[in-house]
């Protein structure tokens, strides 16, 4: 009897197969391999299945997973949608500061990815739409796999692998966060992928209505395919991109820091040669 219930207790335990954590699942899946005008769809349409919360970020966005019965994926939602006509950010300590007519929307994510588009640098930022969920309209962008952000590689003092490519990702995005005046272009919101690009996320604190540059010691380069395009943003096409995401206050705020930065570019290009401001 001993020998027969060994037998039958090693058989139950050579039948059990280790099943993997949530997390280990995710982590091990792929990517899908969808179009952006795919993700779109998924993001407006897949059911939500899981949530949590996210370990980073002050406007508490929402880490959902997704699935249509065929992709599972995982996506971050954001239903701020705060204004205030005084705010002291940064605690109230020494280094707080006073900001008028404070604004912290997710409106400014949709908008921030649609002008992307406009200049060619989508690819420097995850899908994003609109959605409603849970009772709280919102933006929802794809969850992008990172190894880490830019707050742990310099503490970690990891080295691109390509310095040149790594810093024309970041002459591009510093840029881009002056166009759009983003105030909380921190450290925790610049991802690095397994492959060492560059992404940008969360503009809820963008486009604010000052029209001067802010940082422009650090505007020292430009993408030369980037000059034009911004050259001949107008408007009309602006307002067809962003749709009701931004008033036209912000979008006058906008082209006018859009001014500045190629008057700023065509000074430099004027005082140090093309070749010295201009990259391909």
């Amino acid at each position: 009897m001993t020998r027969i219930c060994s037998a039958l207790l090693a058989l139950l335990l050579a039948s059990v197969v280790a099943v993997p954590s949530y997390a280990q699942a995710v982590a091990a899946a792929p990517a899908p391999q969808l179009s952006v005008e795919q993700m779109r769809d998924f993001l407006k349409n897949a059911k939500v299945i899981r949530t949590r919360g996210t370990s980073k970020g002050v406007t508490a966005p929402k880490r959902l997973t997704l699935s249509d019965g065929v992709v599972t994926h995982d996506a971050v939602f954001q239903a701020i949608d705060e204004k205030r006509m005084v705010a002291t950010l940064g605690g109230g300590g020494r280094q707080s500061t006073t900001e008028l007519n404070f604004v912290d929307s997710y409106r400014y994510n949709l908008a921030a990815y649609a002008l992307s588009g406009l200049l060619g640098l989508d690819h420097m930022m995850p899908v994003y739409v609109e959605r409603r969920w849970n009772g709280q309209s919102g933006s929802i962008s794809w969850f992008v796999t990172a190894m880490m952000d830019e707050g742990e590689r310099l503490k970690k003092k990891v080295q691109p692998p390509n310095s040149m490519d790594w810093n024309y990702q970041m002459y591009r995005m510093r840029v881009f966060a002056a166009l759009v005046r983003d105030t909380d272009r921190n450290l925790g919101n610049v991802l690095i992928t397994p492959d060492w690009k560059i992404f940008m996320i969360d503009f809820t604190r963008a486009f604010r209505l000052q029209p001067d540059l802010q940082h422009t010691k650090d505007l020292n380069r430009l993408d030369r395919a980037l000059l034009p395009k911004l050259e001949t943003l107008d408007r009309e096409g602006v307002k067809k991109a962003v749709g009701d995401w931004l008033t036209s206050g912000e979008i006058d705020a906008m082209l006018k820091r859009r001014d500045l930065l190629v008057a700023h570019y065509k000074k430099l290009m004027a005082e140090q040669g093309e070749d010295k401001v201009l990259y391909n």
